[in-house]
Parts: structure tokens; C-alpha cells; sequence
């Protein structure tokens, strides 16, 4: 069973692209938010008329340089797999990414994923996109498990919970209806080693070093 390291955010700066790169991830995740009709890739959020951007407890100025996610694109060297997370509830989002690909007559294949799932079933509708569904909360997971039993609507390529949710039972579920099951945060030995446990399929992390045991725990021989 294959697991994909996924680095958290590392798509938020072109610095952390290229740190993923030369680290080899399999996935770079970006938070994608529209602003003015423009899309720009940050976790910062913006405070309405207030000239700040913030987050919990870290604040930056509104005049600082926004990276957009058209830059980010471009700036890609070496066939990176990025996984937009859509950050809102707007479905706009979704078609605005959806029209920034085609214009750009991207091609290759990426992931997105979100917690407003219209968003991100829009954007897979072109055909080298595939869904990711994400749950925060046990009201989100309790949809989503509903969601991926619909047969008749079109399953999604993957699902996203947050760590605190799974249980073995939970991502067996889960992988009986899609490819990849996923879960973030996974920043600390402890954590990934109850998700593997687990059975996920995605690791979901900050940390290189657990980035960097993902990677190499498949290139160990199986034990016995």
C-alpha cells in the first residue's frame, strides 16, 4: 500500500515549492483563496476593510506581495502534483480556478480538495483534476460519509479528515468508496504512526522530517 507524503501549505511560498522539491514529496498542498477577482495562494485570511491579513495569532499588512496561484503555476520546474485546497464557501472560487487552467491549457494532473465540495466538483470537471473531499468536524464527516456511499453521484478521487476523527473502522469505510484516504495534521511520530495504524493513505504534514519518514519508510524492505 503506497502512502503519500503530502506537504501542508508548502505551496504558499515559492521558497517552500522548491524546499518540497529538492525533499521529494509527492504532493505540494497550497491554500487557494479568490480576492477581488484575483486568486492568490495564502493561509493568512483577509480582515474585510481592515489592512491586515491574519490567522489565529499571526497578523501581516495587506501591502505586503500576495503570491497568486497563476505565479505559482509558472513558477513550477519539475512537474510538481499541487493540491489546491479551496478555502471559502463560494462556489465562484471553483469556477475561477477552473477558468485560470483551461486559459493556461494546464494539463497536468492535479488535485483539489476543500470543505465547500461544490467548489471543488467543479473544478474536477476538467478532466486531469481529481476531487478531494475534506472534513473538519464530525457534522462534515458524517456528510461525507453519506456522500461517498451515493452511487449515484460520481465518487470522488479521495477524501481529507482531520486526524481526530479516524479510526481504523472509519477509513475502511471510507476505502471501500474511494482511492486515497487522507489526514492532516500529521506533525509528530506519535500521530503518524497511529494514522498509518489506521490504514490512511495520505499524510498530510508541516514537518519535513515526517515528510521524510513517509518517503522512507517505503523504501524499507517489508519486516520478516
Amino acid at each position: 500500500m503506497t502512502v503519500l507524503a503530502i506537504a501542508h501549505r508548502a505551496g504558499n511560498s515559492l521558497a517552500g515549492l522548491h524546499a518540497t522539491n529538492l525533499l521529494g514529496a509527492d504532493v505540494v498542498e497550497c491554500d487557494v483563496h479568490r480576492h477581488r477577482s484575483r486568486l492568490e495562494v495564502r493561509h493568512l485570511k483577509t480582515a474585510g476593510p481592515l489592512p491586515f491579513l491574519w490567522d489565529r495569532w499571526e497578523l501581516a499588512s495587506t501591502k505586503a506581495p500576495r503570491l497568486g496561484l497563476a505565479e505559482l503555476l509558472e513558477a513550477d520546474r519539475h512537474g510538481t502534483t499541487f493540491m489546491l485546497d479551496l478555502k471559502g464557501r463560494d462556489v465562484a472560487t471553483g469556477r475561477a480556478v477552473a477558468a485560470l487552467l483551461h486559459d493556461r491549457a494546464h494539463d497536468r494532473p492535479l488535485l483539489v480538495c476543500g470543505r465547500h465540495w461544490p467548489a471543488v466538483e467543479r473544478v474536477a470537471e476538467l478532466s486531469y483534476v481529481r476531487s478531494v473531499l475534506s472534513a473538519r468536524n464530525r457534522a462534515e464527516l458524517s456528510a461525507l460519509r453519506r456522500r461517498v456511499r451515493d452511487a449515484d453521484r460520481p465518487a470522488p478521487y479521495g477524501v481529507s479528515v482531520h486526524a481526530s476523527l479516524l479510526d481504523a473502522g472509519v477509513v475502511a469505510e471510507l476505502h471501500r468508496c474511494v482511492e486515497v484516504v487522507m489526514t492532516w495534521p500529521v506533525n509528530d511520530l506519535a500521530t503518524l504512526g497511529r494514522v498509518l495504524a489506521a490504514g490512511v493513505t495520505g499524510v498530510i504534514s508541516d514537518e519535513p522530517a515526517i515528510l521524510r519518514e513517509v518517503l522512507d519508510r517505503r523504501r524499507r524492505p517489508p519486516a520478516g
